[in-house]
């Protein structure tokens, strides 16, 4: 800060502010939120600031939080956020009221009207401070102060780091295990899947393979049955055959006989009628013909009669037979064409099986993949929650180097110096896990 000014003391250089008091108080608000609370401590340590040092670190922290442009390295904030300020510490005067009083003891001209609110100023106000005592008040070593507080700032970073690279290695290494919970579940449900659908299709393969058994079978009966039809429906064309030929020679006996009695009685007319001449003519040869033999015409006919009944008896038999050879045929005919259809379904569901149990395969390649992949994460993470313990370790080990020189350089800082860098060793323990002396930070 161009407004710091340093004078040689014990070989190191301290802090002082130049010019007439209230130069130096415009000086002093210049300097940042902690410098000012620092310097304020120094300067009223034996009266005030030992018991009002955590209150003077609370207001510093809540200057810092407000001032939402320069936060930690601002000097002062706007009258909207010191009115905030001043409702959090619950004051219930105004920024104007003290300003008043800052006016009355001559902390501000009368003819001030500044627009910002250094903490310094509330400070004054809160304890009524005598401000002239303050500005004028020795201060620490610049350099060891400094060095103190990049030794700290370091630490703190150092913490932040680790500790951010610790969350972020814990979160990624529980998704990882998640992940891997996850895989593995998925990788042993594709695999029962694998296994149910080679089940699938090795049973729905079984039975394509006994459809089309049946179905072989069912064509064979079809065809011997289809066979014993034509055999059937020939046996009835012969059995037809015959009964119509020997329907006709017993037509062609009865004709011949219906001749036969047709011309006895013809020759029995004629021999009562006529002359005497063609009547004894008629007579000769009526018992001429009644001479001839009639028993092998009567004798055909009834062998002819019997024969004809055993043929038609043997034409109904055989129209039964092929009737029931062509009933049996269609009842064939319908097994094989069922019997086809369900080798085409079983051949279908076979096929579909075989498709169900490449994308189950695949599926378990994926998942198993997908495992390995998880395993590997979650092997990466535990590699960087290891690596971030790790540096947890170091930032511990370089925060008690830095302890070691605080505590040094404290022998040689004002008492408020000396309680502000304690102070700001407690908040980097805060970093540290609790089963190494760290604490659970609290929130302002």
């Amino acid at each position: 800060n161009k407004h710091k000014k340093f004078y040689c003391c014990g070989g190191r250089m301290a802090r002082v502010l130049t010019g007439s008091d209230n130069e130096k108080l415009t000086e002093l608000c210049h300097l940042t939120y902690k410098e000012q609370a620092v310097w304020f401590l120094n300067a009223f340590w034996e009266t005030l600031g030992e018991s009002e040092a955590e209150k003077v670190w609370s207001f510093t922290a809540k200057f810092n939080q407000l001032d939402e442009h320069k936060k930690a390295e601002g000097s002062a904030l706007d009258e909207f956020f010191a009115h905030r300020f001043l409702e959090l510490v619950h004051e219930t005067l105004t920024v104007h009221a003290m300003r008043d009083k800052l006016r009355a003891v001559g902390a501000i001209g009368q003819t001030e009207r500044p627009k910002q609110v250094p903490l310094i100023h509330y400070l004054i106000w809160k304890y009524s401070s005598d401000w002239k005592f303050m500005v004028n008040a020795p201060q620490g070593s610049k350099e060891e102060v400094a060095e103190a507080e990049r030794l700290l700032r370091e630490v703190q970073a150092a913490f932040q780091a680790s500790q951010e690279a610790d969350r972020q290695a814990a979160e990624a290494l529980h998704h990882a295990q998640q992940s891997e919970s996850a895989a593995k579940s998925r990788e042993a449900e594709a695999k029962q899947k694998e296994a149910a659908a080679k089940q699938r299709e090795s049973e729905a393969k079984q039975t394509a393979e006994r459809a089309r058994a049946s179905e072989a079978e069912a064509k064979q009966t079809e065809a011997l049955a289809q066979q014993r039809e034509a055999e059937s429906v020939q046996r009835e064309a012969e059995s037809q055959q015959a009964k119509a030929e020997l329907e006709a020679a017993l037509a062609e006996v009865k004709r011949q006989e219906e001749a036969y009695n047709n011309r006895t009685a013809e020759l029995k007319r004629l021999s009562e009628e006529g002359g005497l001449v063609s009547r004894n003519k008629a007579k000769n040869e009526l018992a001429q013909h009644l001479g001839e033999d009639p028993l092998p015409l009567r004798k055909a006919k009834i062998t002819l009669e019997a024969a004809v009944k055993k043929a038609d008896r043997a034409a109904g038999v055989a129209a039964a037979a092929a009737q029931e050879a062509s009933n049996a045929t269609a009842a064939a005919s319908e097994a094989r064409h069922a019997a086809s259809e369900a080798a085409a379904a079983a051949e279908r569901s076979s096929q579909e099986a075989s498709h169900s149990r490449a994308q189950a395969e695949d599926s378990a390649r994926q998942a198993e993949a997908a495992r390995h992949e998880a395993e590997a994460a979650r092997h990466a993470s535990e590699a960087a929650k290891q690596a971030a313990e790790a540096a947890m370790e170091e930032a511990q080990r370089r925060l008690e180097e830095a302890e070691a020189y605080v505590e040094e350089v404290k022998k040689r800082l004002p008492l408020g110096a000396s309680w502000w860098l304690d102070r700001e060793l407690h908040e980097a323990r805060a970093y540290l896990p609790t089963a190494k002396g760290g604490y659970a930070k609290k929130k302002f």
